[in-house]
């Protein structure tokens, strides 16, 4: 499991930076004019469900961004396990800065965390599939995005169009339409002459199964077959020695996702992971103010 790493500071530093921009353009009126500048507090955040940790290195990244003289301490690490009513991180210092950065915070540790969560029900529903992501993430997410998925135990497909070449439904249809001569065999020669680098193609019938097998490509995509194509192609694959992995995608839900756990191929990539994981519902409490404990 990678770990969070400089790629996902820089990014939590650029959202933290925009978040400051987008929530406190002009400062925080409620709390500058009523609060006063020197007043401190500890607070906890909590955990309101059961779920999956993940983003808890950006907490201190976007409470500087807000403001100095706070403190960030996490109590849980990200990919752990959590309960309802857990606190997985402690906040202390200065009142102001950790009221502006709150929402921010809760924010994204509990999108982060919902999508660390998903992964981990499918992961576990999964077997000995890989369970993958797609790049259905938000715009300017994607990489804490694919962190999260990371810590819910599922693995990240590319990261972004330059990582691997795959040739799906509409380069086909291009490529078909400009070189009819053309197949799979001649777009996979073409690409292993551009770059090295993992190919991936995508088949929507038997007999494109067929060609891509025999085009040499290292993941050979099943998408949206039925449950009967899809058995045809892993016994296919198997009597001719095939080397490439099968990855199934398309719509997979959770029970789609367990079915695939006894099916014989090697990935399933998920788009649901990303684009639908709900929310994990985390509050922030205070419970201290100037050292007196608050209820």
């Amino acid at each position: 499991m990678t770990t969070w790493g400089d790629r996902e500071a820089r990014e939590a530093a650029r959202i933290a930076a925009e978040a400051v921009r987008e929530d406190r353009p002009a400062g925080d009126l409620t709390s500058e004019t009523l609060i006063p500048d020197g007043a401190r507090i500890r607070a906890s955040i909590l955990s309101r469900a059961d779920g999956i940790a993940a983003g808890l290195p950006a907490g201190p990244i976007v409470l500087e961004a807000f403001g100095a003289g706070a403190a960030f301490e996490a109590l849980a690490q990200d990919g752990d396990r959590i309960r309802a009513g857990q606190g997985i991180a402690r906040l202390s210092g200065r009142a102001r800065a950790i009221l502006a950065a709150e929402r921010t915070i809760l924010d994204l540790l509990g999108h982060l965390s919902g999508i660390a969560t998903k992964t981990r029900l499918f992961v576990d529903a999964a077997g000995p599939v890989r369970v993958l992501d797609t790049r259905k993430t938000i715009p300017g997410l994607r990489v804490l995005e694919k962190y999260a998925v990371r810590m819910g135990g599922g693995t990240n497909h590319r990261m972004d169009l330059s990582e691997h070449a795959l040739i799906k439904d509409n380069h086909i249809r291009i490529l078909r339409a400009l070189r009819p001569k053309d197949g799979p065999a001649a777009w996979v020669a073409a690409l292993r002459r551009a770059r090295p680098a993992v190919i991936e193609i995508e088949a929507q019938s038997r007999q494109e199964f067929l060609e891509c097998l025999d085009a040499g490509a290292d993941i050979i995509m099943l998408d949206n077959l039925s449950d009967e194509d899809r058995a045809w192609a892993v016994e296919t694959a198997r009597a001719h020695g095939a080397r490439a992995a099968l990855e199934v995608s398309g719509g997979l839900g959770i029970e789609a996702i367990r079915a695939l756990a006894t099916s014989g191929v090697d990935r399933a990539s998920a788009g649901a992971l990303t684009h639908s994981a709900p929310w994990l519902d985390l509050s922030l409490e205070v419970e201290e103010v100037e050292g007196v404990e608050v209820r």
